[in-house]
């Protein structure tokens, strides 16, 4: 007896069989588009409603790496776009694969990441309808319109050369943020044979006010305790950044995301350090404050969360998107543009007016602050910078993803990148866990020749433990630092420290160095240092993912800390 034939959605049996010869589909010809574009790879895990967006992937140049859960996917096209400035992809199924990446596009969101997310989406007739059809959303794409600059539904062939426009001028001209387009399933298969296939002219991204440059140089060449506050949006500004200080002698602070604008050890640099209360003496003492391509919020300057950073000067703020000049800090000077462009034209307009400070500030004053800053450090805390920097003297050149662990909150304060685009972890802005060993895996295809290590928490890695075996089929050789304090360690502190009795936070601890050889990835311990430094040696000559596990107490216990 023959077995009947079963289609995952018996209303969406195949109803188009591939003709050699015929006129490109919808699906095809976005292949061939996204390959103008630039795109390399593309991530999704592929399903009954989106096989059709993969008939032209194979004889593509195009490469797709398959996640093993759609928030992979999202995090990896995050980690990938944050190495190189250009925007992740991911093709997505409709309805749950959606709801499944929601969170990295969340995280994408928050730290202005450029992702393209297309999905399918049920067919023209049925949207809407209610009913209860296979992966059916009331209304997929206004559940997505609030994670991105936009959310739009393609309801005919002809309109998808303008918009993927759109998506890549808002990457490449507006702040960054995740797009998402979703092709219903008729569309999907329907002909587009006579589309054009030329990307876009590239839009310029939008230059600040001549005349707001010049009043803000004026203002800046007269300050006597100038400061600035650098964020991720001046990610590519790192020169002029650099003039502009060293001519202010102007001390600088960096979010997170912006680590790397200035070198290691430069005498001007604060680090990432605005929570602390030495730095945020420093910047009340300031008489003019430039922040540019930052929020200010409070990700970045309030991580204790007691509403303690103030600016008592006069604030210029400048920022590719003007909503955000009004926001969190209002600034006397508010001056919407590029960041790259405005420090150009601050270091042109200010030409030789930029006067000699007070000895005691700019160098002085920083080299004060940090010192003061590196004396509190507890042991703990000095224990945990000793492994990031064991981690950066046996890397060079190397790429730090964090997840949301005692380390990586660690590092966030004490380490000072050696570039730009290579520390960047989910602590940030949305704050979600699970993200460092997906996010490393796009990172690593970005930049194979770099050793990338992910730095992530025995709770958080639980999270995406699965994508070690993602890692391994796509040969990306990422290096995972797991720190294991046997459960969500952080929390159980933060409960200790409000008489909670604590509660959740101890679930069971794996075997991962088993569970790492499982997935096919190299695996060992490491308890101090040295031992750290040979296994990071090794990993970097291993053609496979390698996982090196700390155990905390162990860390703690031959550095001389107390846990």
């Amino acid at each position: 007896m023959t077995s009947p034939t079963f289609y995952p959605c018996q209303d969406e049996a195949p109803v188009r069989r591939h003709t050699p010869g015929a006129a490109p589909t919808c699906g095809e010809s976005l292949v061939t588009l996204l390959e103008r574009y630039g795109v390399d790879y593309v991530f999704g895990i592929p399903g009954v409603h989106t096989i059709e967006l993969y008939r032209g992937l194979a004889a593509s140049s195009i490469r797709h790496v398959t996640p093993r859960h759609e928030q992979g996917a999202g995090f990896m096209a995050d980690g990938y776009a944050r190495v190189t400035g250009k925007p992740g992809v991911c093709f997505i199924i409709t309805g749950p694969g959606m709801t499944n990446i929601a969170t990295a596009m969340a995280q994408a969101y928050a730290d202005s990441i450029p992702m393209l997310v297309i999905s399918s989406v049920n067919a023209r007739r049925e949207l809407g309808s209610g009913d209860g059809r296979l992966h059916e959303l009331p209304s997929q794409r206004e559940l997505f319109a609030g994670l991105t600059a936009f959310s739009h539904t393609l309801l005919d062939a002809a309109d998808l050369p303008q918009v993927l426009a759109r998506a890549f001028t808002v990457f490449g001209s507006a702040r960054p943020r995740p797009v998402h387009i979703e092709i219903p399933l008729d569309v999907i298969v329907s002909p587009a044979g006579a589309l054009a296939y030329a990307p876009a002219a590239a839009a310029t991204r939008p230059a600040p006010d001549a005349e707001a440059i010049a009043a803000a140089a004026g203002c800046l060449a007269g300050a006597k305790r100038p400061l600035i506050l650098a964020g991720g949006g001046a990610v590519d500004a790192g020169e002029p950044l650099r003039t502009l200080a060293e001519r202010l002698q102007a001390p600088v602070a960096l979010t997170i995301n912006a680590k790397g604008l200035l070198p290691c050890g430069h005498p001007l640099l604060l680090g990432s350090t605005q929570s602390l209360p030495q730095t945020r003496e420093l910047v009340r003492d300031a008489d003019v404050v430039l922040a540019i391509g930052t929020e200010l919020g409070e990700t970045d300057y309030d991580t204790v969360f007691d509403g303690g950073f103030t600016i008592d000067g006069h604030l210029i703020r400048i920022d590719i998107d003007a909503g955000q000049l009004m926001r969190n800090f209002r600034p006397d000077m508010a001056i919407a543009g590029d960041a790259k462009a405005a420090l150009t034209g601050l270091v042109r307009a200010l030409g030789s007016r930029s006067a000699v400070k007070s000895a005691a500030w700019g160098a002085a004053r920083v080299e004060q602050v940090r010192a003061k800053i590196d004396a509190d450090y507890d042991a703990p805390s000095r224990a945990q910078a000793a492994l990031i920097e064991t981690l950066t003297t046996a890397l060079p050149g190397v790429i730090i993803v964090g997840d949301s662990t005692s380390p990586t909150y660690v590092g966030n304060l004490t380490h000072d990148a050696a570039a730009p685009r290579s520390w960047f972890n989910s602590s940030t802005g949305y704050g979600t866990l699970g993200y460092g060993l997906p996010a490393a895996i796009g990172a690593k295809l970005a930049a194979p020749h770099r050793p990338v290590v992910c730095l992530i928490g025995d709770g958080g890695l639980q999270f995406t433990l699965p994508e070690l075996a993602s890692a391994v089929e796509a040969g990306a050789a990422v290096i995972v630092v797991v720190w294991n304090n046997s459960g969500y360690g952080e929390i159980r502190k933060y409960m200790a420290a409000r008489d909670i009795t604590p509660v959740g936070v101890d679930p069971y601890t794996p075997d991962f160095i088993m569970l790492a050889r499982g997935f096919g990835c190299l695996a060992q311990t490491a308890g101090n240092p040295a031992t750290l430094a040979g296994a990071l040696e090794a990993a970097t000559s291993a053609k496979l993912p390698t996982v090196i596990e700390i155990r905390e107490a162990d860390w703690f216990e031959n550095t001389g800390a107390q846990a």
